[in-house]
């Protein structure tokens, strides 16, 4: 790896600076180092010190343009905010017995920077970095960062044991990073996956969103069934799970792992793909040529991801727009005009698109479509879904040139057939059979009102 220039925030290098004249050790640490190494652009800078709680605390009474936030005294942090950035502070520790697979019993100060790294999950998040003394590495994590290595810092079955959401972090690092999984640390994951029961199903579903939109999560996917099935025991039906058909060279879960990649990283693209065809196992049936079908099974893929979403407590957004997704994956969007008028309509431009997107992915993964034929087909759609925005079309009733009151002054009835002739006055926009003009709209009105009175 080549050397990396550590541009530190300038008020990371306050705080560390305003520690060390103290008399104490202060280093960045954590991801920050790790993502500067990868030439990534750290989110937060963490830091570590031999300052116990009230010793950072004093340290910074009396520092202008900061304040102090006493987040996680128990666990040894302090948050230092300065000129309104925040900056975790967390003195050297060392994490006492863990009776319940996630947290320590107890901690205890430590003075020593080797220790407190000692107890930290993966060689590559175990290093620190000082301004002038440069990185501090004593467990190989930029070696394992040049290697593309996940490996947990010590023995991997105790750092699992410890905390099973570890388990699930080597996972997302890997998937995020595209980087492959050390063979102990591989082989402890698949002996104490299933304590990942002892964790909260919502820190769950954040790792979880992180691994899905990484890109090397197909690989992750595909090595980790039993795992991913661990979480979501929803697919476990899709694992080996043979479809016996022409259009589908894998088996689902196969097929699920391959189009979740073919996806943007978006949450709800991707949690959308995990699930699209999980209900077929349950909707399988065998024609008399052999040949498997699945009808019916996107209503069973829906029941299944509310079932997970539920428990994951994901938002509502996300929720809602992923239940339509996968319940409408397999609608058919035409290129004609007049089609995508009414899915403009029905769906709205974002969901549309997102549509666009799921089909797309799910033909690529079946292996058994030229991806260049699929890409020219989605780019058409597309550009037609495009063009047709450009034109700022009629398809919902804020559109139309006229609106109740409007009806109500010509004559129309108020109350429902108000509302019944403007959502007729619309589908034959959206239909193309009726031009979004005030005259136009309204003559059709009075005589769609002078119908409904004949029929009356």
């Amino acid at each position: 790896m080549k050397e990396v220039l550590f541009r530190l925030p300038e008020a990371a290098a306050q705080v560390i600076g305003r520690l060390n004249a103290q008399g104490y050790e202060a280093y960045a640490v954590g991801g920050c180092v790790r993502d500067t190494l990868l030439g990534r652009e750290p989110k937060d800078w963490d830091i570590c010190t031999s300052a116990e709680p009230a010793e950072v605390e004093r340290a910074f009474s009396d520092m202008p343009s900061s304040r102090i936030v006493e987040t996680g005294l128990q666990h040894g942090t302090v948050t230092v905010v300065v000129d309104h950035v925040p900056y975790e502070v967390t003195t050297y520790r060392a994490d006492g017995v863990y009776t319940d697979h996630r947290h320590p019993d107890s901690v205890r100060f430590v003075r020593s920077l080797k220790e407190d790294l000692a107890r930290r999950d993966f060689t590559i998040n175990a290093m620190a970095y000082h301004p002038e003394e440069g990185l501090k590495d004593f467990f190989g994590g930029r070696e394992d960062l040049e290697a593309r290595v996940i490996r947990c810092v010590g023995a991997a079955e105790k750092r699992f044991d410890e905390d099973a959401l570890r388990i699930l972090r080597a996972l997302r690092f890997a998937s995020v990073y595209a980087f492959n999984i050390e063979e102990e640390t591989d082989r402890a994951i698949r002996l104490l996956y299933e304590t990942l029961s002892h964790v909260a199903s919502e820190r769950i579903w954040q790792e979880v969103q992180k691994l899905l939109c990484g890109q090397g999560v197909r690989e992750i996917l595909m090595g980790y069934p039993e795992v991913i099935c661990s979480i979501f025991p929803e697919l476990e039906a899709s694992v080996g799970f043979l479809q016996h058909n022409p259009y589908h060279h894998f088996t689902v879960y196969e097929h699920l792992a391959r189009s979740v990649a073919e996806v943007p990283p978006e949450t709800v693209l991707r949690l959308t793909m995990l699930f699209h065809d999980a209900g077929k196992p349950k909707a399988f049936t065998v024609d008399e040529r052999g040949i498997g079908h699945a009808y019916g099974h996107a209503e069973i893929s829906v029941k299944l991801v509310a079932s997970a979403m539920e428990r994951m407590r994901v938002d509502n957004r996300t929720r809602d727009r992923v239940l339509v997704l996968v319940r409408d994956h397999d609608l058919p969007l035409e290129e004609n005009e007049k089609m995508l008028r009414r899915r403009l309509a029905a769906y709205g431009e974002e969901t549309l698109m997102q549509l666009m997107e799921v089909q797309r992915a799910d033909a690529l993964s079946k292996g058994t479509f030229d991806r260049e034929h699929v890409e020219r087909a989605h780019a058409l759609r597309l550009q037609k879904l495009q063009e047709l925005v450009a034109q700022h079309p009629c398809v919902t009733l804020r559109d139309l040139a006229v609106n109740g009151r409007d009806l109500i002054d010509h004559g129309i009835p108020a109350g429902k057939t108000v509302g019944n002739v403007l959502t007729a006055l619309l589908d034959r926009v959206i239909a193309g059979d009726l031009p979004n003009e005030r005259e136009a709209l309204l003559k059709t009105a009075s005589q769609l009102t002078c119908k409904g009175e004949k029929n009356t």
